[in-house]
């Protein structure tokens, strides 16, 4: 187990592992799992929600089998990295909706953003509305061939200094 964050216990560790791996957990499943009865797991899940380390819950969908076969990362270069021009572009990538996740990076890339599309022609669409947005000096994009590694969870098995 990792080392504890301030704030945390083990069991709190324990309880946000149990979480991450099945979000649909009943709270007696998750109390016998971490060694505590469910008044007290209750009331330890609710105070790590409210501190903010569980985000929220959802599922996992399979975009192929939803028929979203392109997934595409697209490198976006802007020409102003003035404050108001990050946000004003972070405003615009909220808005469109092939576009599922959004990190600005330091470096050569302003930021990367992951698309899915249902075909290649949607995509290409997107990627004429993107060039277009203001402050964007260019686009590069890299189409997914496979996934041979899909973890959203933090590495709770990792061993951190401490």
């Amino acid at each position: 187990m990792a080392a504890v964050p301030k704030g945390l216990d083990d069991i709190d560790l324990k309880i946000l592992n149990e979480i991450q791996a099945d979000g649909r957990i009943t709270n007696v499943e998750l109390a016998k799992r971490v060694g505590i009865s469910p008044p007290p797991c209750l009331r330890r899940v609710k105070a790590l929600e409210e501190a903010g380390y569980i985000q929220g819950y959802r599922g996992l969908l399979d975009p192929h089998r939803l028929g979203f076969d392109v997934t595409v990362f697209a490198s976006v270069h802007l020409s102003s990295q003035a404050e108001a021009d990050l946000r004003a572009f972070e405003d615009f990538v909220r808005g469109e909706p092939l576009v599922r996740e959004c990190w600005m990076l330091s470096g050569e890339v302003d930021f990367i953003l992951k698309c899915v599309a249902p075909d290649m022609a949607t995509f290409q669409e997107f990627v004429a509305h993107l060039t277009a947005a203001p402050h964007v000096r260019n686009v590069r994009t890299s189409l997914v061939l496979r996934n041979p590694k899909n973890a959203a969870a933090v590495p709770f098995e990792l061993k951190r200094p401490g």
